[in-house]
């Protein structure tokens, strides 16, 4: 595309491309999601474990993208189903944290052992890198702790201080403050005062919202929502075309099955759309 390579040769930027990182970057249906159903067995005595499925329902409500949250909500709707109040059930958040922080990081704060260190990467540094050589800026805001996102960006990816804004540092999504404060980040970063249209990348309902608060608060701005499928919907092709669908009315404007598939050139594309 002859605009993209003016661009990209003038050294100018023309866009910012945000990602969410779990299911986006990462594959957690065998960590995050595992860890979910390991805790909400552990707090239900046995007697529940959510399937995948479950937990996507729950996601698709856009409130739960805290999985510590995800799992407390699903232990309550267990027992209401069972004629208990929630005040009538004993749950200790703290003591659910630590439970879901040892299945998913293991037992020793200090050295990691549990799910996190099997996640699947979904994607190749050399793709952030060429977003960088078209002129396209590029950071994270996810719901995952500090350190947890950096075991993915730092140790496993190679990434030198990326710019992430994670669960300590902003409200949880559909907030859309932590979105907001990578942009400001990026563009101070490199001096760019104008607005630039920018994508955020991600694979909930909630990611999704988050867009559509952003545009509210900087209605200036191009904003895209741009979906992706994790890995664990696409093993059938039902659930595949049935997630796709609760993206694009949440309001994701297309939907991918991998985050390497949203090129410089159908970024461009997707902002002419808008």
């Amino acid at each position: 595309m002859k605009n993209l390579e003016s661009r990209t040769k003038s050294g100018s930027r023309f866009a910012i491309a945000v990602f969410d990182i779990d299911g986006v970057i990462r594959d957690v249906s065998g960590s995050y999601r595992r860890a979910i159903a390991d805790t909400v067995e552990q707090f239900t005595d046995g007697m529940y474990r959510p399937a995948s499925a479950e937990i996507d329902h729950l996601k698709s409500e856009g409130l739960w993208n805290n999985d510590w949250d995800a799992s407390r909500e699903l232990i309550y709707r267990h027992f209401e189903q069972q004629g208990q109040a929630r005040s009538q059930v004993a749950l200790d958040y703290d003591s659910l944290i630590t439970f879901f922080n040892a299945r998913y990081r293991g037992a020793d704060p200090n050295h990691w052992t549990g799910y996190i260190c099997d996640e699947p990467l979904l994607l190749h540094a050399n793709y952030l890198d060429n977003l960088t050589s078209a002129g396209i800026l590029w950071g994270f805001f996810s719901g995952a702790t500090r350190n947890e996102a950096l075991y993915a960006l730092s140790k496993r990816l190679g990434l030198s201080a990326p710019v992430l804004v994670a669960m300590e540092d902003a409200p949880g999504k559909p907030d859309p403050t932590g979105l907001l404060a990578v942009i400001n980040k990026l563009q101070q970063q490199h001096q760019i005062e104008q607005p630039l249209p920018t994508l955020y990348v991600g694979d909930t309902v909630a990611d999704m919202y988050t867009v559509k608060a952003a545009k509210t608060l900087d209605p200036d701005r191009t904003w895209v929502g741009v979906g992706v499928l994790p890995p664990h919907v696409q093993e059938t092709a039902e659930r595949r075309d049935a997630y796709t669908q609760t993206l694009k009315q949440a309001g994701a404007a297309q939907v991918f099955s991998n985050v390497e598939q949203i090129t410089p050139e159908q970024i461009q594309q997707l902002i002419r759309a808008e």
